[in-house]
């Protein structure tokens, strides 16, 4: 299974209380592989760092790039499908590049997605994927 991980979905399966956290211990034992480009790992350093502080923000982004099933890519293309959410696009254009299965995210802007039949992109929720 090949995946695309919003911010959201990442941060919230950090801590190891979350009821989330099964997605981030799956991904560290390989169950799914990860896509990620540069624009996505600069924004989960971000939103991680706004939300804990720079140490854990910098191991996160250090233990991604260290996994096996990264799906690390670049983006040459953009699709500019999600016009409510511009700075959103990152994640369907990773998800194209990679051939994700589907984009992990509770995001309403990417429902816009369940309409467009070329390129698809499959959306699901963090407790469908869950």
């Amino acid at each position: 299974m090949i995946v695309v991980l919003d911010a959201n979905a990442l941060l919230v399966s950090i801590s190891k209380k979350s009821i989330y956290r099964p997605i981030l211990d799956a991904l560290i034992n390989g169950e799914f592989e990860l896509v990620l480009s540069n624009e996505i790992l600069s924004e989960y350093v971000e939103i991680v760092e706004r939300k804990t502080n720079s140490v854990v923000a910098n191991n996160i982004a250090e233990m991604l790039l260290n996994l096996d099933n990264l799906n690390k890519i670049e983006v040459y293309f953009k699709w500019k499908l999600i016009k409510q959410d511009p700075d959103d696009d990152k994640y369907t254009d990773a998800a194209i590049v990679g051939a994700a299965d589907f984009i992990v995210s509770n995001d309403q802007h990417f429902q816009i997605l369940k309409s467009i039949d070329f390129p698809r992109v499959n959306v699901v929720g963090i407790e469908e994927f869950l």
